[in-house]
Formats: C-alpha cells, structure tokens, sequence
C-alpha cells in the first residue's frame, strides 16, 4: 500500500472583516495626512507644529498622538501614503496603454494630472526628494517608491524591445529620461502664474522622447 507524502493542504485563512474601529481608524488617519500636507506646504516643515495639523483636521491634539509619535512620523506618512497611490495609478494606467507610446503617454499624462490636483502634496514631494540626507525625508521608504515608479516604464520600456521600432538603449536610461522631464513639467506648472493647458506640455514631454527614441 503506497503513502501520500503531500503535505496537508491548507486552507487560506478567511479574511478578517472591517469593524467599526477600523473605519474610524482609516478616517481619522486619512484626515490627519491630509490636513498635515497642507500645513506643511504652506508653512514648512520646521514651522508647522502638530498644534497646526490638529486644528486642520478638526482634533485634539492628543487624537493625532494616537496615530503618529511626532511631527516627523506624521511627514513621512505623509509623503509614503501619496506616494504609494501615485505609484497604483500608474501602474494601472500604463499597464492598460495598449503600445509603448501610449504607455508613455499614460505615465505623463497620469502624473501631471495627479500633481495638478495635489498641489499641496507636491511641495512636500519636492522636499523629500530635493534632500534625501535629512531623517525626516525617509531616504529608504522613499527610494523605494522612487524606484517602483521608475519600474513601471522601464518594464514597459523592455517589454517593447524587439517589438516596437525605437533605437536601441537601456530601458533603465529611458525610464529616467521620461522620469525626469516629466517632474520638470510638473514643476514648471506648479510656479507658473498660471497653469498651460495640460495636453500641449504632454504632447511635448511625448514627441521630446519619442524622437529621442527613433520612435515611428
């Protein structure tokens, strides 16, 4: 008689369902990070206080205690939940751009929406990027997400080798190129007095790096 050596299968565990203080929790945190940009776009981040943070979000000032141990702990949250939502809708956007132009297209087009309609989250974004060396920039969370940005097109970028006519190169160069001009617009919108129609600085950051590319 033969023995099974399979090991057991397990089940996965069920999901656990949302409670009530779950909900709040979400809540509240999602009101403190949000009031927390703004005031740290508009004072900075040595002359914003979490005094300042809490009346912006409509707590004590203990409430925000319970979330975050400090003012630092509050900026870092702040620039990793941003940043990790820029990242998804990204990724969603580009994967769904059926050749590499539009793929492209949709990685420029998403980010300068996105920082059009969180002007105040970018000035944060600036500075954690502009000084990595400081403690409260979170060098390695926001490397991190840098990177998974980068990701995006350099995947899309190698994906498209041998498939589509664009000269050849490092994907990793080209991620960087788009990378870089695009903050550049996103930049240059967010000083001007005011703000250019998006689709005419898309279609530029899109034929710079088309042609750059040889692209047909």
């Amino acid at each position: 008689m033969s023995h099974s050596t399979d090991p057991p299968v397990r089940e996965p565990r069920p999901r656990r369902a949302r409670t009530k203080k779950d909900v709040v929790t979400e809540f509240r945190r999602t009101a403190i990070l949000g009031a927390a940009r703004g005031v740290f776009a508009a004072a900075g981040f040595e002359a914003a206080s979490v005094d300042d943070i809490a009346r912006a979000a409509g707590v004590a000032k203990g409430t925000v205690y319970l979330y975050y141990p400090s003012k630092d702990a509050i900026y870092r949250a702040a620039v990793r939940e941003g940043l990790e939502a820029l990242a998804e809708e990204l990724r969603r956007r580009v994967e769904a751009a059926p050749t590499l132009r539009e793929k492209v297209r949709a990685f420029v087009e998403t980010k300068v929406a996105w920082f059009d309609r969180e002007r105040d989250f970018f000035k944060i974004y600036l500075v954690a990027f502009g000084d990595l060396a400081t403690p409260r920039s979170c060098p390695e969370e926001v490397k991190s997400l840098y990177r998974r940005q980068l990701d995006i097109l350099e995947g899309a970028f190698r994906a498209a080798a041998g498939r589509e006519r664009i000269r050849r190169g490092r994907p990793a160069d080209a991620a960087l190129a788009v990378f870089d001009l695009t903050r550049g617009v996103v930049t240059r919108r967010l000083l001007a007095p005011t703000r250019p129609r998006m689709d005419n600085d898309v279609e530029l950051v899109l034929e710079l790096i088309w042609k750059g590319l040889g692209g047909r």
